[in-house]
């Protein structure tokens, strides 16, 4: 079940200060099941190819599932951790904001997972990416 007292506003509080909140990732819904989040590129967020860099893409989908985890705690826990994750790479982008769709695949007592596809300016997909997180009590 979706907590109510998380909002976009609270997480962007809360990312203020850390790399989240360093690449500017922002939350553009939460719903119940759901997190979407987006990036605007930079010029530093590129690998030396000049192509974004793997772990650009992976700090929007690993905190998108982090945000809708946390956003779905169930009531009394104290948190969560990562204990599985998986990315496909399927393209790449230069320029633009990248985007995030994060789906609950289970939500339970002790575990949640998600699914997050990541799309690139054009909306193709240029990554999968999946994560369980164990829920700490």
């Amino acid at each position: 079940m979706l907590r109510a007292d998380i909002t976009a506003e609270s997480l962007h509080r809360r990312q203020a200060d850390c790399l989240p909140g360093r690449f500017g990732l922002v939350v553009t819904r939460i719903a119940e099941g759901r997190v979407d989040a987006e990036v605007t590129l930079e010029p530093w967020m590129m690998a030396p190819n000049g192509y974004l860099h793997a772990a650009s893409v992976l700090l929007l989908a690993d905190t998108s599932a982090g945000y809708a985890s946390f956003a779905h705690l169930p009531e009394k826990a104290k948190n969560f951790t990562t204990i599985e994750l998986k990315s496909n790479f399927l393209g790449t982008a230069r320029e633009g904001k990248i985007r995030a769709e994060c789906v609950a695949e289970h939500i339970g007592r002790t575990t949640h997972v998600w699914s997050v596809t990541v799309f690139g300016p054009d909306d193709k997909r240029i990554a999968l990416f999946r994560c369980t997180q164990l829920i700490l009590w």
